[in-house]
Parts: C-alpha cells; sequence; structure tokens
C-alpha cells in the first residue's frame, strides 16, 4: 500500500520524467511549419501523465511542458501575447485529459480533448495575434485574406497530425500499457 506522501513522491517524479520525455521528442519532428509549430510525437507523455494523475498535475505538467517549449525549441512569437497564449497557455490544456483518470479507455477522449484544447489557444492567437501579417500565403493552400480561416487552416496543418499521432501511439501502447492508463498500480 502507498502512502499518501509516497504518491506524491511518485506523482512529481514521473512527472518530471514524462515532462522530461516530451521535450525529448519535441527534437524529433517530421515537419517544421515557417511560422512555428511542427509535427512531433512530443505531446503523449503530457496526455498520459494527464491520464494517470488527474486533471490538476495534468495542467501543472503540461504548463512546464509549455514553459520549456518557450525556453528551449526556439519560440517563433510575435511579442509577449505570442509567447504566453502560443507556449504558456496553449500546452496547459494537454491536461484536460486528467479528466478522463482511471477510465477505461480514457486516453482516446482523453487526447482528442487536450489536444482540441490546445487547438484552440493556438487559433484564438493566431486571430489575435498572427493577424498583423495579413494577407498571408500558406504554401499550397493559397493566400488568406481571413485571420480566421488563416488559423484554423495553418494550426490545423499540425495540430491535427500531432493528434492523429498521439492516438496512434496511444492505441499501440494499449494492451501492454493498460494497467499504467488506469493507475491500476497505484492502489
Amino acid at each position: 500500500m502507498l502512502t499518501k506522501k509516497h504518491l506524491r513522491i511518485r506523482a512529481l517524479t514521473e512527472g518530471a520524467m514524462l515532462v522530461a520525455a516530451a521535450q525529448v521528442l519535441s527534437y524529433l519532428k517530421l515537419y517544421t511549419f515557417p511560422q512555428g509549430g511542427s509535427v512531433t510525437p512530443a505531446m503523449f507523455p503530457i496526455l498520459l501523465y494527464a491520464l494517470r494523475w488527474g486533471l490538476g498535475r495534468g495542467l501543472l505538467a503540461g504548463f512546464a511542458y509549455g514553459t520549456l517549449q518557450l525556453i528551449f525549441d526556439g519560440a517563433y512569437a510575435w511579442g509577449w501575447q505570442s509567447m504566453i497564449l502560443d507556449y504558456l497557455l496553449a500546452f496547459t490544456p494537454l491536461g484536460l485529459a486528467g479528466l478522463f483518470k482511471g477510465k477505461a479507455w480514457g486516453i482516446f477522449p482523453g487526447t482528442v480533448l487536450g489536444c482540441a484544447a490546445r487547438f484552440s489557444v493556438h487559433y484564438i492567437s493566431g486571430v489575435t495575434v498572427y493577424r498583423i501579417t495579413m494577407p498571408t500565403e500558406i504554401p499550397g493552400f493559397g493566400v488568406f485574406d481571413s485571420a480566421e480561416v488563416y488559423s484554423l487552416v495553418y494550426n490545423g496543418c499540425y495540430m491535427l497530425p500531432c493528434a492523429l499521432i498521439a492516438l496512434v501511439i496511444a492505441a499501440a501502447l494499449y494492451v501492454p500499457m493498460k494497467p499504467y492508463y488506469e493507475g491500476r498500480d497505484l492502489i
């Protein structure tokens, strides 16, 4: 039986390891977009941590990861507003996966919710902060005069593949990691 103190230490340790794993995976860029955003498998460890330890700790892990991205990943930003939205706030909602803590198959709706929430923050940033670059061209998609459509297309181009990668990883690891996903080893 694990005591509360042991659980806190374990949560902190796992959080540090999974945030570090996410940071390392963020350097495995399958594609990088010219104004920031890249396709990587990096979201999965944060989603996993949130699912395992719950909403509060998951949000904190997402915030920690966003801070590391801001510091170490060569932040592409148009000012302090963009830094806050696209890094500190955008990665934090990945922790919403924690709403599905202990639920059978919770990794899947948790991943969808966390990724959708992260996309929403990037979308708001694109509509508000990046409006200054209008009109903007995305090669292969044309020129956009609408900040709303531009933000939808641009952020969707990397967020959708990232979400799909996280779902594929979750599915591939589901059977061997089911007890971990469900937190059965913490009882």
